[in-house]
């Protein structure tokens, strides 16, 4: 990355403000823009001009071409331009890549899948298969490497402030996170590596159910818990990456482990076939217990099944354990259960709002279920790329004044 240390402190506080205004408006004249951030007309001008150069703007035909002004001089028109850079947003999980490339406004142009198998993984594979997956998916969007501003990938690992993962006991921090800051290093000038559970709360807080929250948990709720925690509008990293981390549940009255709401209707339907308590018309009673699946439980609680629906809610005093300590230690406004399982949470989350315990003091959080299905670690990978694009842009080779171009 180039910093362009000679750009004035004024011009680029000016600079920043009217990108900040305008990134997400399509069409904007410079009247627009002096109402909005407060310049004057001239110095306006100067700053459209500038960005226009840059290549973050292009100037649109004037009002009086397109029928807005009849009189006098005609209004300048300007315009953002989301397609001048690509940011790509990597969802790294144990079993699975995807790859995400997008405009910088986070608009999807092409997406890429890979299938692994953790148990044959190795960090070197990791590494080929995550930068296999994006060259996929650069070809799908017929973008090149350097078209790339910034990239940011998700990891089933804590994260430190560099993009690196602590060291695990077994090694498992490292598989999943071998590295990715310097993998892709050579790819994009801004490259961003976090938890999964953070970009989920990334994700919520730019399309989900946080928007507008700035006390909330995004917990991650599939096969075990994760957390990613905004307090004051802040995410939590830690000194390690490590806030989040849910290994402390193995100690929590009532939640016992760090597993998520999954496995445990699983292991609740499979005692109530075992126990023989389930109604005689319930479906589950059908189903082998070694091949049952949370999806078919939540599915059959979802259709009105009063065995899958008493399945679902014992899972939910777990659940309201969780959000208890979350709203204990952070004093949250609201927990959103994200991740595949949340589109069949509704009955665990309504049994965890009966179970939440009246001895927390303070107000208690809202349990809520996420909208934004599996690919919610996609969506937010995205979201922290555009992001990251967004705040760096004038530091960047890609957006530099023509003649900062000619002498690099």
């Amino acid at each position: 990355m180039d910093a362009m240390t000679t750009t004035p402190s004024l011009r680029r506080h000016n600079l920043d403000a009217v990108l900040t205004r305008v990134w997400d408006e399509d069409a904007f004249t410079a009247s627009d823009v002096i109402a909005a951030v407060g310049l004057t007309r001239s110095t306006a001008i100067d700053v459209l001009d500038e960005l226009t150069a840059r290549g973050l703007l292009a100037e649109m035909p004037n009002a009086r071409a397109v029928g807005e002004y009849s009189k006098g001089r005609p209004a300048r028109r300007f315009a953002f331009q989301p397609g001048a850079g690509t940011v790509v947003g990597v969802d790294a999980g144990r079993g699975h890549l995807t790859a995400t490339v997008a405009d910088l406004r986070g608009t999807t142009l092409a997406t890429s899948r890979l299938t692994v198998d953790p148990e044959l993984d190795s960090p070197e594979r990791r590494r080929r298969a995550a930068e296999a997956t994006v060259d996929a998916a650069l070809k799908r969007a017929r973008r090149a490497r350097t078209d790339i501003v910034a990239l940011c990938v998700g990891v089933p690992a804590p994260v430190d402030r560099a993009g690196r993962s602590p060291i695990h006991h077994d090694g498992f921090w490292a598989r999943m996170n071998p590295g990715f800051v310097d993998t892709f290093a050579a790819w994009a000038p801004v490259v961003r590596v976090e938890n999964d559970a953070t970009l989920a709360a990334v994700a919520e807080r730019t399309h989900g159910a946080a928007v507008g929250c700035a006390d909330f948990v995004a917990l991650l709720a599939g096969e075990r818990f994760g957390a990613g925690i905004s307090v004051d509008g802040h995410l939590l990293r830690g000194a390690h990456g490590g806030a989040g981390e849910t290994v402390a549940f193995d100690r929590v009255e009532g939640v016992g482990s760090a597993w998520g709401l999954a496995p445990r209707c699983v292991d609740a339907a499979r005692e109530a076939l075992a126990s023989g308590t389930l109604p005689d018309d319930s479906a589950l009673r059908g189903l082998d217990p070694a091949t049952l699946d949370a999806k078919t439980v939540l599915d059959l609680a979802a259709g009105g099944d009063a065995g899958a629906l008493a399945v679902a809610r014992e899972v939910g005093p777990a659940l309201a354990g969780v959000a208890a300590m979350f709203g204990s230690l952070f004093d949250i406004e609201r927990v959103v259960v994200s991740g595949a399982i949340a589109a069949g949470a509704g009955p665990i989350i309504t049994a965890a709002i009966e179970a939440f315990p009246d001895s927390l003091h303070l107000p208690a959080p809202r349990i809520v279920a996420s909208t934004l299905g599996a690919d919610i670690v996609s969506i937010g990978a995205v979201a922290a790329a555009v992001e990251t694009a967004r705040a760096r842009a004038l530091d960047l080779e890609a957006f530099a004044l023509p003649e900062d171009r000619a002498r690099a």
